[in-house]
């Protein structure tokens, strides 16, 4: 089966061609399942999960000092003061 295009140089291949026009690449050299999964550059099978996730993302100890959860008291004082706002508003414009 010829490619569209050649997976060693990335030339266009004509439809039917034994080889490549630029490279010279067939299916002995180039064209093979083999060839074309090794291009994708997809980890091997000793890819290691948890030296990936501590390159990536820290270590362990660092990563467990960041606090995600919660609300900062600010944040509520700035609620409650937009919600007396509102009321206050509202309080004064109805008729």
């Amino acid at each position: 089966m010829t490619p569209a295009s050649c997976p060693n140089c990335g030339a266009d291949v004509p439809p039917g061609a034994k080889s490549c026009p630029e490279c010279g690449s067939d299916e002995n050299t180039g064209w093979s399942e083999e060839a074309r999964a090794s291009g994708l550059g997809l980890p091997d099978d000793s890819f290691e999960y948890d030296e990936f996730i501590e390159r990536e993302f820290g270590d362990r100890q660092t990563r467990g000092q960041i606090k995600t959860h919660g609300v900062k008291w600010q944040w509520w004082a700035v609620a409650l003061l937009l919600a007396g706002l509102f009321l206050f508003g509202f309080l004064l414009f109805r008729r």
